[in-house]
């Protein structure tokens, strides 16, 4: 790891905002982090990551890059690939994992050439709306599936369908944002998340919203949602969900840090749902907590995150 006194001499610059529907979370997010880092003394500005981010960039001077952008043009690495074109250091998951991450169509197919656990699933798209509804139909049956947008965060246009007659409608919802979903099968259990720093797993997390699932409103407005530590589950559980989020962070090829969101079912499998390569960092965020039951600050977090990216 680069020492604190290397990125001392960087001129960071921390990129929030953007154009994604994650935007205003996003700028949460990137506020705490540029609040902490000048906490702790390193040379640092906010950049709101516009369609001028290249010329901002060079303009400020900016040799590190410390990335808060979540969603599309942010955490799929768009934004990554131009850093690199840019000769700039930035924080977290290169290009390649960044774009699997994102993408759960592809975070799938990596999940199961690794072994790891996910939900039965199947992949739908909306130029085939009609034929895609028959399979996920065929294939489910009337199980609950969970239908959801192939590339966003934040359970944007995430619907649970109970009756095999709302797939359609509930597509058309996920596709809203974006050309591909996938519908899995819904899988009864406790959801956990375990963020995964510098390869090694952090404390356990459980969640429990007061909505029906983990939607937007459960994930950012405050009292709608509860951090367990530690977690309702066995300690054998819990175990394998820190093993599952370790091997996802490692098949997906993640660096630095990344959270990995799990169901634990009746039995304690876990079944991995999704791994998220910039996790929200506001004040109801998830990692955060993770790193407090360890003793560690969020700023000592927000730090550690760009030592170990470089």
């Amino acid at each position: 790891m680069k020492n604190v006194n290397w990125l001392k001499k960087r001129k960071i610059g921390v990129l929030f905002g953007g154009r994604s529907s994650e935007r205003s979370i996003s700028l949460l997010s990137g506020k705490a982090v540029l609040a902490a880092l000048k906490r702790k003394g390193f040379d640092a500005v906010g950049i709101d990551a516009g369609n001028d981010i290249a010329r901002v960039l060079k303009k400020k001077r900016i040799n590190f890059a410390y990335i808060v952008l979540h969603g599309p043009w942010g955490e799929d690495g768009t934004v990554q690939g131009m850093l690199e074109m840019m000769g700039i250091p930035y924080t977290g998951s290169k290009v390649l994992s960044s774009a699997l991450c994102m993408n759960k169509v592809y975070t799938k197919y990596v999940l199961e050439r690794f072994g790891i656990a996910s939900a039965p699933w199947i992949v739908c798209r909306k130029r085939s709306l009609k034929t895609d509804v028959s399979a996920a139909v065929k294939k489910f049956g009337g199980r609950t599936v969970v239908v959801k947008p192939a590339d966003q965060g934040s359970a944007y246009g995430v619907s649970v369908v109970r009756k095999k007659s709302g797939i359609a409608s509930a597509l058309r919802k996920a596709f809203a944002f974006g050309p591909e979903a996938i519908v899995e099968r819904y899988i009864p259990g406790k959801e956990v998340t375990c963020g995964v720093l510098g390869g090694r797993a952090l404390p356990v997390v459980e969640i429990v919203p007061r909505n029906e699932f983990y939607d937007f409103e459960s994930k950012y407005k405050k009292g709608m949602s509860d951090h367990m530590i530690p977690p309702r589950i066995p300690k054998a559980a819990v175990k394998k969900v820190k093993e599952a989020a370790v091997r996802s962070f490692a098949a997906l090829g993640c660096r630095a840090v990344a959270r990995i969101d799990i169901i634990v079912d009746r039995s304690g499998k876990p079944w991995v749902l999704e791994a998220n390569t910039i996790p929200g960092m506001t004040e109801t965020s998830l990692l955060p907590d993770e790193a407090r039951a360890v003793g560690m600050s969020f700023d000592d977090l927000v730090v550690k995150i760009m030592q170990y990216s470089v």
